[in-house]
Order: C-alpha cells, then structure tokens, then sequence
C-alpha cells in the first residue's frame, strides 16, 4: 500500500509564503520523481514542479524564480516552497511520485489527495 500525504496548504494573501509537504509510505523500493501538480476548477491539471533523485529540477515558467522544489531522500519527502505569492496560484495542489514498490518490477504513477492553496486579500 502506497501512500502519498500532503500538508501545509491554506489561505495566504498576495506576497506571502507556504510550503507544501509530501510524504510517501507504503512498500517502497524506489522512488524516482516527485512532484507538484495543481489544478483550478474546469481547468487541465498542470505541471508545477518535478524533481528526481538526483535532484535535476523542472518548473513551470508561470512559477520560476518564486518556487523552489526540494526533497529528502531518507524521508520520502518533497516539499515546495512557494513565495510571491499570486492570485492565479489558487488551486488544488497535487503530490505526485513515479516509484517502484518492492512488489513490483516496474514504475508507476502515485497522486496524493490534494491540498488546496487560496491567494487571496
């Protein structure tokens, strides 16, 4: 059973700061890519941040500069720093992670349950 448990979200105002966290647990082998997603009601579900294991890092142009993405490795854990906070950054934000569980001989794709995040005065 793997588990993917997301925490730190919650209402900011314009400028401010939060910083997500995702823990994985569960049979765990390995675990590849970590990552953010968000999505906003009626809209696609779109890429925030990746991260490997070895720590290559991927934004999205709308977040450069004012994310950062990190993980710790011996805790299954990633975490996102959000900073400048923007109205258009309100949605529900998503863990991801591409691991191999000690059952399995191949990668796949695990989501949390979502975290929502609300910029606003």
């Amino acid at each position: 059973q793997v588990q993917l448990v997301e925490s730190g979200g919650g209402l900011v105002q314009p400028g401010g700061s939060l910083r997500l966290s995702c823990a994985a647990s569960g049979t765990i082998f390995s675990i590849y890519t970590m990552g953010w997603y968000r999505q906003a009601p009626g809209n696609q579900r779109e890429l925030v941040a990746t991260i490997t294991s070895d720590s290559n890092t991927d934004y999205a142009d709308s977040v450069k500069g004012r994310f950062t993405i990190s993980r710790d490795n011996a805790n299954n854990t990633v975490y996102l720093q959000m900073n400048s906070l923007k109205p258009e950054d309100t949605a529900v934000y998503y863990c991801n992670a591409a691991l191999r569980r000690l059952s399995s001989s191949r990668y796949a794709r695990y989501w949390g349950q979502g975290t929502q995040v609300t910029v606003s005065s």
